[in-house]
């Protein structure tokens, strides 16, 4: 019997493992650090530090958390249903016109708890919609889904600066971007959460978007895990041959899945557009789409996983920009170094040391 084919007990494939493949991903970085003359624990300790050692740091891990769990969850919900979605970073860009559009026609008419539940679902449906056609293809006309989703990134990315500089623009302004958001447009700060532990936010841009996104963590879960259309995904992502012996519909669970899929991406928008800046901005997603492929991975598809998984990657993002500022030899192109590492560790060679512990795991259950 292959290694890959032997079952293990939970705490080893969502414990273990991950963590050793974390361990070895920052060993080797910490490697890279001393190969360039600088103290492999200090810059660990700079790392905690600027990422967790005071409230404004806090803020900022979670901050970008919260982009991150959003982007997570919509690869975790296309995978499910046998779907590789590398469209995240597109649908995001869609989400983040849907919510901003939302908030440019009601910011001066009530206020931000009233505009907020219509952003989140002018998000999802933009989110949703820049998704369709890729969903379409695959269900349709078998085209590839990583092919047209990447390619739709690039479209989206075009559309935006269109958009930005043409149409949304602020008459007589530079700057491609829309107006600031007025009160009524805008997520208020979580500073109250810090206070509760006896910190201050400061100018992290900790926001409302957080506790949205950890609803929606819930409602992916119940979706995926006690829903009919949930077990639909899971079974084509398993077995489509079994799917379809089942009678479960290919073409309406595929477009299902990737609509839900869009929507989590373009969610994402709320974090940066109504939460951060305060009006939309050209390249305001920042990546997060792709990072999100990381952490869905490293959270093994599950919402509570890709929630450690996203906090995770804050603290790289945060402690990172403080490694970077405070040791001038580690630069920004460095701490991208490690994050790569981790995200190879944790996404390609995530079973690399699987063989090696099902012999061994199988060796102590003889014993």
């Amino acid at each position: 019997m292959s290694t890959a084919s032997v079952p293990l007990p939970n705490w080893i494939n969502y414990g273990l493992i991950p963590i050793l493949n974390l361990t070895v991903a920052f060993l080797i970085s910490g490697f890279v650090v001393w190969l360039i003359g600088e103290s492999p624990l200090d810059a660990l300790s700079l790392l905690i530090q600027g990422a967790l050692g005071n409230g404004e740091g806090i803020g900022f891990t979670l901050y970008y958390a919260t982009s991150f769990i959003f982007t997570g969850l919509s690869v975790a919900v296309a995978i499910h249903a046998g779907l590789f979605n590398i469209g995240s970073e597109g649908q995001a860009y869609l989400g983040g016109l849907g919510c901003a559009l939302v908030a440019l026609a009601l910011d001066r008419y009530v206020p931000w708890y009233v505009t907020m539940p219509i952003a989140v679902i002018g998000a999802g449906l933009f989110g949703a919609a820049w998704a369709f056609i890729p969903a379409f293809l695959q269900a349709k006309r078998g085209s590839h889904i990583v092919i047209t989703t990447i390619m739709f990134n690039y479209i989206g990315a075009a559309l935006m600066v269109y958009l930005l500089v043409h149409v949304l623009i602020v008459p007589g302004k530079m700057a491609p971007e829309t107006r600031t958001f007025l009160q009524g447009g805008q997520l208020p700060k979580l500073g109250w959460v810090m206070q509760l532990f006896g910190a201050k936010l400061g100018a992290a841009p900790f926001n409302v978007s957080f506790i949205i996104a950890l609803v929606v963590s819930y409602l992916v879960w119940l979706l995926v895990w006690r829903t009919k259309l949930g077990f639909e995904m899971r079974t084509l992502g398993v077995s489509p041959t079994a799917a379809a012996y089942a009678g479960i519909p290919y073409a309406r669970t595929v477009i299902i899945a990737m609509l839900l899929s869009g929507a989590l991406a373009g969610m994402m928008a709320l974090n940066p557009v109504m939460g951060s800046s305060a009006r939309l901005q050209v390249e305001f997603v920042g990546g997060a789409g792709f990072v999100g492929i990381a952490v869905s991975l490293m959270g093994r598809n599950h919402p509570l996983g890709i929630i450690m998984a996203a906090i995770l990657f804050g603290i790289l993002y945060q402690g990172g920009d403080w490694i970077s500022f405070e040791m001038p030899n580690i630069t920004r192109e460095m701490i991208l170094v490690i994050q790569g590492l981790v995200i190879l560790f944790a996404g390609a060679l995530e079973y690399m040391f699987r063989p090696a512990i099902v012999r061994l795991y199988q060796q102590f259950k003889r014993g």
